[in-house]
């Protein structure tokens, strides 16, 4: 995209009055304080009709005084900081005019340093169109002004410059049927499915292959009918689990946006607007409901239904907790192959529970312990959102690699169990596992040392070529045993 054009006739004597929400963050401030009251406080809520009562700007100004936004982490607009600090350079008038709540306003104001006054909504009295519009008019008379949306076509009509920014092609149509010219047109950034596909965490599906686990362990693959329902209950924890992956974006917000990568994310970056993250995840939820309650097992429902409910809790609360929030995320992992099991009729194997359990304790350990090497790295000492130190990264190394090792352990003793030769023909040709899985297990975290693994090791495996490898290996022993 190219940059845009200054303003032509632009004069250190006529103020720039600029709008927050959509303008200068590319985020809804008050949407973002209802979050934060509903992961901090979510009790308060049930007041929230009360407060609409008495006025939209009363609601504001509750909200923001119980949340307490951290206004230092919000998405600014980056284009429009830099045009900013340019007219600021200049010694032009700038004027933060928005409908979000004073204190807000006030807050982002001292942070930026830009802002030589500040309108915004107080006192009863909620800032937005034709209000804003006098408001100026009566503080600062002649002004430009800077916004986003339909709701500022008043001012952009009244006022002596139209700056248009992130603006729907439908709303600078109609900036610019006003008859006067617009300037310094910031475009929104490229419409497309990707930041969805982000937001859903597609590539996360690939953990819910374990509902296919159960199917091949029992060898029954190509019986009628249970292949198509494992591939229904895939699709159901699919869905299930991008709810809890959008939920919990938006809740993390905050945290997200202190972090080198997370800071991306579609809701964190305000590629997406937390509206629709809103409207999404309950969406995601009913679908994945529809489908199980229709088409597969009651018992299958009520686990998925017990899935949700622990990805939630852990959401909220549980992976602030030290060692509990790495056994709930081993659990959920083995939770998948239980509702394989569920979902297509077969008995689950205890020694298969056990396996994943510790395997996944392990990988839950690491992604923990590639969290906190980044706290050192960045000489930081606790992780924001998160129970770990930085001092604890040697008792994290040493829990993650012995899980990974007893995950073997319990893998040979299945081998030598009786179940075994029930399954296969040529059981003692399994113990070739043994030193594939000590080979995988013991290379990631040697790459983890060495800061080489992604903090999720999901995302690490899918990208390893090594790992397709061992996994194709393990394949052919499998198929040689049987």
């Amino acid at each position: 995209m190219q940059p845009p054009a200054p303003i032509p006739d632009a004069v250190p004597d006529v103020p720039l009055a600029v709008d927050l929400d959509g303008t200068l963050v590319r985020t809804d401030t008050l949407h973002e304080n209802l979050l934060v009251l509903l992961k901090h406080a979510p009790w308060l809520l049930l007041l929230a009709p009360l407060w609409v009562l008495r006025g939209k700007a009363f609601f504001k100004a509750e909200v923001a005084r119980r949340a307490r936004l951290d206004v230092t982490s919000l998405p600014y607009n980056a284009e429009v900081l830099a045009f900013l600090r340019e007219e600021h350079a200049r010694g032009r008038r700038l004027v933060l005019a928005t409908a979000a709540d004073r204190g807000i306003a006030d807050a982002v104001a001292a942070h930026l340093g830009l802002f030589h006054s500040v309108v915004a909504s107080e006192a009863g009295v909620n800032l937005s169109g034709a209000r804003k519009l006098e408001r100026l008019r009566e503080v600062l008379g002649t002004f430009d002004y800077a916004g986003n949306d339909a709701v500022d076509l008043p001012l952009w009509r009244e006022c002596r410059q139209i700056i248009v920014v992130h603006a729907t092609a439908g709303v600078l149509r109609q900036a610019q049927g006003l008859g006067r010219p617009v300037h310094r047109v910031f475009e929104p950034p490229p419409a497309g499915v990707r930041p969805w596909v982000k937001a859903l965490r597609v590539h996360q599906w690939a953990k819910n292959a374990l509902v296919f686990v159960p199917l091949l362990a029992a060898h029954k693959a190509t019986q009628g009918g249970m292949a198509p329902r494992a591939v229904l209950a895939f699709i159901a924890f699919s869905l299930c689990a991008s709810s809890v992956y959008v939920i919990n974006d938006l809740l993390d917000l905050a945290s997200d946006r202190r972090h080198p990568s997370k800071s991306q994310r579609p809701f964190a970056s305000g590629a997406l607007p937390v509206r629709a993250g809103v409207v999404l995840a309950p969406l995601l939820l009913g679908c994945a409901a529809a489908l199980a309650l229709s088409t597969l097992p009651l018992s299958f429902s009520a686990l998925l239904a017990a899935y949700f409910v622990l990805t939630l809790a852990y959401s909220l609360r549980l992976k602030q907790v030290v060692m509990l929030d790495v056994l709930v995320l081993a659990g959920l992992y083995t939770v998948r192959i239980f509702g394989g099991a569920l979902a297509v009729g077969v008995p689950t194997s205890s020694w298969l529970l056990m396996f994943s359990t510790f395997l996944f304790l392990s990988l839950a350990l690491l992604k923990r312990l590639s969290e906190v090497r980044r706290l050192r790295q960045s000489n930081e000492t606790s992780a924001h959102g998160r129970g770990y130190l930085a001092q604890d990264y040697e008792q994290l190394a040493s829990l993650g690699a012995a899980a990974g090792q007893v995950s073997v352990l319990v893998l040979a003793l299945y081998i030598t169990s009786k179940e075994v030769t029930a399954l296969y023909a040529h059981p003692e040709r399994l113990w070739l596992l043994c030193p594939v899985m000590l080979y995988w297990v013991g290379r990631i975290w040697v790459l983890a040392h060495r800061g080489l693994v992604n903090e999720d090791p999901l995302v690490f495996a899918l990208r390893d070529r090594v790992s397709y490898v061992v996994g194709a290996v393990a394949a052919l022993v499998l198929w040689v045993a049987t």
